[in-house]
């Protein structure tokens, strides 16, 4: 591996560190109402203005809610290239209507035949430091989500498979004028780029980073995308443009790694089993391992289930501090037994188990911090080790509901802004590997999320649907922002079932997560007023930026409201 630069290492790791989330890099706007929705029979809501357009569209040429989905999810591929796109992967949750099921597909990447245990490890046998670990070959996994469109538009789409890649062809054929958050984001990566051609090529001028305002084309990617929509699945995975994604990683002058055709031909997108958890009366649902989205928003919302939040409201530090607390404890789990399923038990019904919910639940003080959160043993659980995982803040979330009652949720990512920085076919390829745990081994028990051949990483990804009592959809609901996506869910389910608000203004709720023994509460926001209070209760308060970019639906009993999240330049959209 090539040596990086100590001046551009400190530069970029100072990028990271300030990117909130990918593709979302501005300070977080005060709690408040959000700041854009739109009602009707179908609604369409996703974090750029021009995807939810392409959604729009969609669904006015009689599309159904899938149509619209993965219509958005190749928008976003264009003109949010730092969140999420063809390059990498993603989760959907779909509602059918007619039928009243729902279903969840993985679309999660894939680690190719070559990746070893030690894929992750330096020379010295130690794990690498994430800055050289995220770029170049060896962080790219097969990516998931033309091979999820595929199933997803054969189960559900109504339109012809080419009509959905329109919007995008046309945003990459005739340009798109750069977002500040995209020219922010290309201004804070600009330090490590010098080693990556192919990205200058399409968003940097002759001086450096293109700036809000400025327009880009993409051709490259307008051909690919000609080519997907006219040969199907295939043309992406196979051919000329499969032989380009495997040269990009294995050619790669950044950590070149074996990709093979191989192995994208051996890529499946997957139906998984959704976990659904009552709480309050209504069925919450999310996605099974290989997230751990749906296990730890339902554990914390289980253990929150026998305090009055809802009586204690949004203004009381006490109600945050049993979220904390949940959060905690909830979070020590997810380290510990969550994985793929395929390689590694996953004890998904013991982590829901309400009477072991209960034993957790049992050891929260409404009145003083636990300060030591450790993994608890559920029901069906092998003995493991815990070991915590890398994902940087990234990723998109859109939301689809068409006229007939059926809903989308879907969560899309390349993982950290541009992910391994790598260009193939004028998309950025994902740089997903790095959501592996690096050590395979922890005090001398293989860890659970360890690298493996074949194997599917970690991800926090957590797109739900919540029920009513009555088994109608009446929330679809998503986020960006790495490890806190499942906190900007849980916030938000809260907001709606606990305080009774407007899904607008549960996204607007304050944002809280926690790190290094402390709790981090969003500044700027009536929860940061609240740190000393919560501080009070025995846990250290950091006051920081906790920028989210979440997206929802929400069914009064007439009509369905989009939603999104007032921090981000997202917008929802009526058909």
């Amino acid at each position: 591996m090539t040596a990086f630069p100590h001046t551009l290492l400190v530069a970029a790791a100072f990028a990271l560190s300030t990117l909130s989330i990918a593709g979302h890099a501005q300070a977080p706007a005060p709690a408040r109402s959000s700041a854009t929705a739109a009602q009707g029979k179908g609604v369409v809501s996703s974090a750029d203005p021009r995807a939810t357009a392409a959604g729009q569209e969609i669904l006015r040429k009689g599309g159904s809610a899938a149509d619209a989905a993965m219509a958005m999810m190749l928008a976003l591929t264009v003109v949010e290239p730092q969140s999420s796109g063809i390059g990498g992967g993603g989760l959907l949750l779909h509602h059918d209507a007619a039928t009243g099921t729902l279903a969840t597909i993985d679309g999660r990447e894939m680690a190719p035949a070559s990746a070893s245990e030690a894929l992750l490890l330096g020379a010295d046998g130690k794990p690498l430091p994430f800055i050289d670990a995220f770029q170049g070959g060896h962080s790219v996994g097969v990516p998931g989500n033309i091979r999820l469109m595929a199933m997803t538009h054969a189960r559900w789409g109504k339109l012809p498979w080419a009509d959905l890649f329109a919007p995008a062809i046309r945003l990459a054929d005739q340009g798109f004028e750069v977002s500040d958050v995209l020219a922010g984001t290309l201004k804070r990566l600009a330090p490590i780029w010098s080693r990556f051609p192919d990205a200058r090529g399409i968003y940097w001028n002759a001086t450096g980073p293109k700036a809000a305002g400025e327009r880009v084309t993409n051709p490259a990617l307008a051909e690919l995308l000609r080519a997907v929509a006219k040969g199907g699945p295939d043309a992406f995975y196979t051919g000329k443009h499969g032989q380009a994604l495997v040269d990009a990683v294995s050619k790669a002058s950044v950590n070149p790694a074996k990709m093979t055709l191989a192995d994208l031909a051996a890529y499946t997108a997957k139906e998984r089993p959704a976990v659904c958890s009552r709480y309050r009366g209504y069925k919450v649902c999310g996605m099974g391992p290989p997230s751990s989205g749906a296990t730890t928003v339902q554990q914390i919302l289980g253990m929150l289930q026998p305090h009055d939040i809802a009586g204690m409201g949004k203004d009381d530090p006490k109600t945050w501090h049993l979220i904390g607390e949940a959060m905690q404890l909830a979070y020590a789990d997810r380290e510990q037994y969550l994985g793929d399923p395929d390689f590694v038990s996953v004890p998904v019904n013991g982590l829901l188990d309400p009477a072991y919910v209960a034993i957790r639940a049992a050891t929260i003080d409404p009145a003083k911090a636990l300060g030591r959160y450790e993994a608890g043993t559920p029901p069906g659980a092998e003995p493991r080790t815990a070991a915590i995982s890398s994902e940087v803040a990234g990723t998109t979330h859109f939301v689809a509901v068409d006229g007939a009652g059926n809903v989308v949720s879907m969560t899309s990512t390349v993982e950290g802004p541009f992910g391994s920085q790598l260009i193939a076919n004028g998309y950025f390829l994902n740089n997903e590997l790095t959501d592996f745990t690096f050590a395979p081994e922890k005090n001398g028990m293989k860890v659970a999320n360890r690298v493996q051949p074949g194997k599917r990483p970690l991800s926090s990804m957590s797109p739900h649907i919540v029920y009513d009592a009555a088994d109608r959809p009446v929330l679809a609901v998503g986020s960006a922002g790495g490890k806190r996506i499942i906190m900007h869910v849980t916030k938000a389910l809260i907001g709606v079932i606990d305080f009774g608000l407007p899904a607008g203004d549960a996204l607007a709720l304050p944002n809280i997560y926690f790190g290094n023994g402390s709790l981090i509460v969003e500044k700027d926001t009536g929860l940061g007023a609240m740190s000393k209070d919560l501080a009070a209760m025995g846990q250290p308060v950091v006051v920081s930026d906790l920028g989210s970019k979440l997206n929802a639906a929400q069914f009064d009993g007439k009509a369905w409201t989009g939603y999104a999240d007032p921090r981000s330049p997202g917008v929802a959209l009526a058909e």
